[in-house]
C-alpha cells in the first residue's frame, strides 16, 4: 500500500491543453493529455486504482501472480505496478496488439500470453490465474468500483480543478471513450454527484457491444468482434459499463477515428493514439451542434496516450492499407469543417 500511495504521491497531474478554434465559433476546446503519466497513458490511473483495491481486499499478497486481460495500454500500466511491487505478471491480449505496446509490457518485467479473438482473453486470463495461484484482477468488473467517483484524485476532479479559471469553468459536454467503461461511470457519476451541468458524450468505435447496448437498453449485446481501435470498444458488454451516466453515444467508423487522430496530431503536435481519434470524432460533432445552434460553451475530451505507440500500425499507411482502413475521406470532412464550422458527414 505504501509503495503505491508514494508513487501516487511523486506523480505530478496531466496537463490540460486549451485547443485554439476559430474565435467566431465561441467554443473552447480543452484535451486532457494522459500521455504524462509514467506508463503513457489513461490506463495508468485505473492501474493504480486497480492495485490498490486489490491489495486493500486482501486479493494480492507477496508472492501473487497478477494476470490482466487487456488490449495493450491497461497491461503496460500494471505491468509497471506490479513490478514496482516485485510481483509476475502475465498479459492476456490479442495477437493484433501494436509491437510497442508489447515492447513496454516486456521492459517493465511482464510476460505476455496471446490468444486469436478478442473474446478468449477472459477465460484464458481465468485459466493461467487458476494454474499460477494468482490473481485475475479483471479490470472490465472493477474498473467502475475500484475509483473513487465522488473525488480523491480521480480524473474527474481534477478537471474541474483545472478548467475552474477558464472562461466557461462548467464544460458544456465532456467526451470519452467506451473501454472499459470505468471512465465514463467515475466522470459522469462525480457530474451528478457535485450537480455540474455538464453533460456527458460516450464514443464507442464500429463493432463494440457497448454503443447498440446504449440505444437499445439491452445489455446481453454480444458482437463477437475485435475492435480495429485499440484499447476501446469490446465484444460483449462489460460489467463496469454504466449506461444510466450517459447523456449521448456515438458510434464512430474506424477510419474516421484514425483519420481525428492524424488531424490533431497535425493540428496540435501532440502525435496521440487511434482511440484520442476516436474521442475527437465526437467532439467536433458536438461544436457544430454548438456552432449552428449558436451555443457558447466548453468542452473537454481526453488524449488516451501518445502517437509513439502506433507508428508501426496506424501512422503506416501501408498497415492501414491492409486494415481497409482509408482516412482519406474522413479527413476531407474533418477539412471542411474548420473552414465553414459545418458538419457534414
Amino acid at each position: 500500500m505504501h509503495k503505491v500511495q508514494a508513487e501516487n504521491n511523486r506523480s505530478a497531474d496531466t496537463h490540460l491543453y486549451k485547443i485554439e478554434l476559430p474565435a467566431q465559433w465561441g467554443v473552447d476546446l480543452y484535451v486532457k493529455d494522459e500521455s504524462c503519466h509514467r506508463t503513457g497513458s489513461l490506463k495508468h490511473r485505473l492501474a493504480r486504482s486497480l492495485f490498490l483495491f486489490a491489495l486493500v481486499n486482501g486479493w494480492i499478497n507477496e508472492g501473487t501472480t497478477v494476470v490482466e486481460a487487456s488490449s495493450g495500454s491497461t497491461a503496460v500500466s500494471e505491468a509497471y505496478f506490479a513490478q514496482l511491487l516485485g510481483l509476475d505478471f502475465v498479459a492476456v491480449m490479442t495477437r493484433s496488439t501494436s509491437p510497442e505496446k508489447i515492447a513496454l509490457i516486456e521492459s517493465f518485467g511482464g510476460r505476455c500470453h496471446f490468444v486469436d479473438k478478442a473474446d478468449e482473453v477472459y477465460s484464458a486470463a481465468t485459466t493461467i490465474a487458476a494454474e499460477t495461484n494468482g490473481h485475475y484482477m479483471d479490470q472490465f468488473t472493477y474498473a467502475e468500483r475500484a475509483t473513487d467517483w465522488r473525488g480523491n484524485n480521480n480524473i474527474a476532479e481534477s478537471i474541474f480543478t483545472q478548467i475552474s479559471h477558464e472562461r466557461f469553468p462548467e464544460p458544456r459536454w465532456v467526451v470519452v471513450g467506451a473501454g472499459t467503461g470505468g471512465t465514463s461511470a467515475t466522470i459522469g457519476r462525480y457530474i451528478r454527484y457535485h450537480g455540474h451541468g455538464t453533460q456527458l458524450a460516450v464514443v464507442d468505435p464500429e463493432g463494440s457491444a457497448f454503443y447498440p447496448a446504449w440505444a437499445s437498453g439491452d445489455m446481453s449485446v454480444v458482437t463477437g468482434q475485435s475492435s480495429r481501435i485499440e484499447g476501446i470498444g469490446r465484444p460483449r458488454v462489460e460489467p463496469s459499463f454504466v449506461p444510466g451516466v450517459i447523456d449521448s453515444m456515438f458510434q464512430i467508423p474506424d477510419a474516421a477515428s484514425v483519420a481525428a487522430m492524424m488531424h490533431f496530431s497535425e493540428l496540435t503536435s501532440l502525435p496521440a493514439g487511434p482511440s484520442t481519434g476516436t474521442n475527437l470524432w465526437g467532439v467536433w460533432q458536438l461544436v457544430a451542434k454548438m456552432v449552428a445552434n449558436g451555443e457558447r460553451g466548453s468542452i473537454v475530451t481526453l488524449k488516451c496516450d501518445g502517437g509513439e505507440r502506433y507508428m508501426g500500425s496506424y501512422y503506416n499507411p501501408q498497415w492501414l492499407a491492409e486494415k481497409g482502413l482509408d482516412p482519406a475521406p474522413h479527413l476531407a470532412v474533418i477539412n471542411r469543417f474548420f473552414e465553414t464550422g459545418r458538419w457534414d458527414a
